[in-house]
């Protein structure tokens, strides 16, 4: 494995040791017994917005939580036209998951807001940090709630989702301090941009010895449902030749998923990954042959004709591995299909002139996971960064990501600010970034 060239830097616009102390702190507000684990809408995660609306405060930021629930400090600009840069992630977790899925975005835009302020510049548009709602999968079965909300995305059929205690998904954002009946107002038509930080999730970065990612573009995701109904007979007395194996053809689906993905990820479309995640065979008893399978497969990709084409060849070759296994498909069903969502080409330009000049290596590269950038391209030129983190470990304790990559991710976005705020201005004569050398795409 390379290792990154990413070092303990002292020329940062940014203050790392600050940066990574809110983080640790913030990351130590989590269920006891269960590290590190905020639920969204939960005590804790009450808990943690408080720290952070203190936080947002103490750095001069005007504090507020929007209708959709998001909590929002904002920095006037010096041109009230000019419209805002956003900045943030989210502050939620997975159950045990770990501490800076998320959290490490939210708490470098605190930091860079911060250090905008204390360096005492002009920016023409206003600054916001935000820390979206629920980001993760909720307890309501929704994820993102904030960001859709923001993107006026957020349905009045979703407002009404239950958790396992009947609670409202639009009462339970009232008790967060957002407010349903005035929805329309938590979307947003003035964001000028808006950057997000996170760590990889991966382990390219890492392996590559690339110190930053410039993400490229959001992955779509599909999920297809398959079920397959046999007859279940005894194991021992039946012949193979005489067999309606549901479980083989789930077997059979499930080798196909993974060697047509291999071959669609290796077809230059760019980034696409396909895995059978729900296997359930009934009556799964050792010694009866299944009598039905149910799959679910999950697609995601950064082009969605790749996803068009992966599930008309999945629906064929499921149609010909019943056929084979005498049994019959007996339930096709696309559950979702999203789209990929494209970054801002502009703001990737700058993201990686930026990176060059504080001496950081980077590659292009999509995100196979969802975040709340995906919705907010929807309303705004949008941009991520990724850092690397350790085995590419995520949505566990074992999380980590270094000081010092997080720190480097932050100031490549405090400087990429400055860049977009001061764009206007910028010709090819001028010094500094010639954006007209670059095709924004």
């Amino acid at each position: 494995m390379k290792k990154a060239a990413v070092g303990p830097q002292t020329n940062l616009p940014i203050d790392g040791d600050r940066l990574w102390s809110d983080l640790m702190e913030l990351a130590a507000i989590t269920d006891p017994g269960m590290p590190y684990t905020r639920r969204s809408f939960s005590p804790r995660f009450l808990e943690a917005r408080a720290w952070l609306a203190n936080r947002f405060s103490e750095a001069g930021l005007a504090v507020r939580i929007d209708a959709g629930g998001n909590l929002i400090g904002r920095m006037e600009g010096a041109d009230a036209h000019a419209g805002t840069i956003m900045i943030g992630s989210h502050s939620d977790t997975v159950p045990a998951g770990g501490r800076f899925d998320g959290v490490a975005g939210v708490v470098s835009a605190l930091e860079i807001a911060r250090s905008l302020c204390a360096a005492g510049r002009t920016i023409r548009h206003a600054i916001e940090v935000v820390d979206f709602l629920a980001e993760e999968p909720s307890e309501f079965g929704l994820s993102c709630v904030g960001s859709r909300a923001m993107s006026g995305m957020l349905t009045a059929e979703q407002l009404g989702y239950r958790d396992q205690t009947g609670e409202v998904l639009g009462h339970a954002i009232g008790r967060v301090g957002g407010d349903t009946s005035r929805l329309e107002t938590a979307r947003r038509d003035d964001v000028a941009a808006f950057f997000e930080l996170h760590i990889e999730q991966g382990i390219v970065l890492e392996q590559g010895g690339i110190d930053l990612g410039i993400v490229t573009a959001i992955a779509g995701i599909a999920r297809v449902e398959v079920i397959f109904e046999g007859r279940a007979d005894h194991a021992g007395t039946t012949p193979m030749d005489l067999r309606s194996d549901a479980g083989l053809a789930a077997a059979l689906t499930a080798a196909f998923v993974a060697e047509r993905a291999g071959q669609d990820a290796r077809g230059g479309n760019g980034h696409f990954v396909a895995t059978t995640g729900v296997v359930e065979i009934a009556p799964n008893a050792a010694n009866v042959v299944p009598g039905r399978a149910r799959l679910v497969v999950d697609i995601r990709a950064e082009d969605h004709r790749v996803t068009e084409r992966f599930l008309a060849a999945l629906e064929q070759r499921t149609q010909e591995v019943a056929h084979a296994c005498r049994v019959n498909r007996s339930g096709w069903a696309v559950l979702s299909d999203t789209n990929p969502a494209a970054c801002d080409g502009r703001l990737q330009v700058m993201l990686s002139h930026g990176a060059g000049a504080l001496g950081y290596s980077t590659m292009p590269m999509a995100s196979g996971a969802g975040h709340d950038a995906a919705f907010m391209t929807h309303i705004a030129p949008s941009a991520m960064i990724f850092v690397p983190c350790r085995d590419g470990r995520s949505h566990a304790p074992e999380e980590w990501a270094e000081p010092e990559v997080i720190a480097a991710g932050a100031a490549v976005i405090h400087d990429a600010i400055l860049c977009f705020d001061a764009s206007e201005s910028l010709t090819p004569k001028s010094p500094g970034i010639n954006l007209t050398d670059h095709a924004f795409d």
